[in-house]
């Protein structure tokens, strides 16, 4: 076993992100909403800060912020999963579900100035922030190697 199979799902993750941000940039306004069902829409929206919008009213400096930080990150995990061993494969795991959602993110910014949001949970008054698929492959790279290490103790 070698890590190209947590490489290969790693494109594949980045592939799926792109192609969803894609698919909604093509079909649907911007600002628009779709209603699914009372608790989930599909609505486009640009973020231009870090999670939860953080940043995002600061005047562009934080793109090239973003930008640096995701691309350094990125470049950790990749030496992060190298100096993993194949027998941790929840850390590596997590690993490529977070650096596939910093790539993810990192292509959008570098392409747009903003990552593309549209997925939004809600519950009668509770918005939840709109996020997007690279944003849950980072929750739930996070989730496994919190696992991980849980699991090692």
């Amino acid at each position: 076993m070698t890590l190209n199979k947590y490489y290969s799902l790693t494109i594949a993750l980045i592939f799926l992100d792109q192609l969803s941000k894609i698919l909604v940039v093509n079909t649907m306004e911007f600002q628009s909403t779709i209603v699914v069902t009372e608790y989930f829409s599909w609505h486009y929206v640009r973020n231009y800060g870090a999670a939860f919008s953080f940043l995002a009213d600061q005047g562009g400096w934080q793109q090239y912020f973003f930008i640096s930080l995701s691309f350094v990150a990125s470049i950790a995990l990749i030496i992060w999963m190298k100096k993993t061993a194949l027998t941790q494969r929840f850390e590596l795991l997590g690993l490529s579900f977070v650096l596939s959602g910093a790539v993810g993110n990192l292509i959008d910014r570098t392409a747009y100035g903003f990552v593309i949001d549209f997925i939004d949970l809600h519950y009668q008054d509770f918005y939840w922030p709109v996020f997007n698929v690279a944003d849950i492959a980072i929750s739930l790279g996070v989730a496994v190697l919190l696992f991980s290490e849980f699991k090692k103790s």
